[in-house]
C-alpha cells in the first residue's frame, strides 16, 4: 500500500519540477533538488498534522532546498575567489633557462618520493589530481608532500648556493662540487 502523502506529491511532480526548474537553470540539478526534497518530505510526513497543508508545506521544503543550494554555491565561489591566487604560476620556458641550474643536480639528493614529486609536478607540469591517484594519496596529502618536497629542495639549495639561493640567483655561477 502506498502512502497517501507520496501519492499526492507524485501526482503534482511535474508542477513541482517546473517550479524548481524556474529557480534553477540546470535541469539535472533541479531534478536532484526535487528528489532530495521528496525524500525529506517522506521522512517528515508522519509529523505533518494537517494533511490539507501538504502541498504548501512541500513548497516550503523546496524553497529551503533551493536557498541552501544558492548559499553553498555562494560560499564555494567566495572560497574559490579567495584561494585562486594561491596556485603558483607555471614557469615560462625562457625564465626556466635563466634559473639557477644547481637545483637540477640537487634533486637526486632528496628523498625519492620528494624527487619524484618535484620532477613530475614542478618540472614536467604534471596534473596534481593524477599524481595523487597514481600514488594512492588524497589531494590534500599530495599538497602537503609537495610542500615538503619544495622545502627540502630549498634547504639543499641554501646549503649549496648559500646567499644566491635566498636572493633569487639568475645566471648561476655556483659550483656543484659543494654537493
Amino acid at each position: 500500500m502506498q502512502d497517501p502523502t507520496i501519492s499526492t506529491l507524485l501526482n503534482h511532480r511535474q508542477k513541482l519540477l517546473a517550479y524548481v526548474r524556474g529557480k534553477i537553470s540546470d535541469p539535472a540539478l533541479a531534478e536532484d533538488i526535487l528528489q532530495d526534497s521528496l525524500l525529506k518530505a517522506l521522512r517528515s510526513a508522519p509529523e505533518l498534522r494537517d494533511k490539507e497543508k501538504l502541498i504548501p508545506w512541500f513548497y516550503r521544503i523546496l524553497n529551503n532546498a533551493i536557498v541552501d543550494y544558492y548559499r553553498r554555491k555562494a560560499t564555494a565561489s567566495k572560497y574559490q575567489a579567495a584561494h585562486a591566487g594561491e596556485a603558483e604560476p607555471a614557469i615560462e620556458q625562457e625564465d626556466e633557462a635563466a634559473l639557477c641550474a644547481c637545483f637540477r643536480e640537487l634533486i637526486p639528493t632528496l628523498k625519492p618520493e620528494y624527487a619524484g614529486l618535484i620532477e613530475e609536478l614542478e618540472l614536467s607540469g604534471g596534473d596534481p589530481a593524477q599524481a595523487a591517484r597514481r600514488r594512492g594519496l588524497t589531494r590534500n596529502n599530495l599538497k602537503v608532500r609537495r610542500h615538503r618536497a619544495r622545502q627540502a629542495l630549498r634547504q639543499r639549495l641554501e646549503e649549496t648556493c648559500r646567499l644566491c639561493a635566498k636572493h633569487g640567483c639568475l645566471d648561476c655561477t655556483c659550483k656543484t662540487a659543494n654537493v
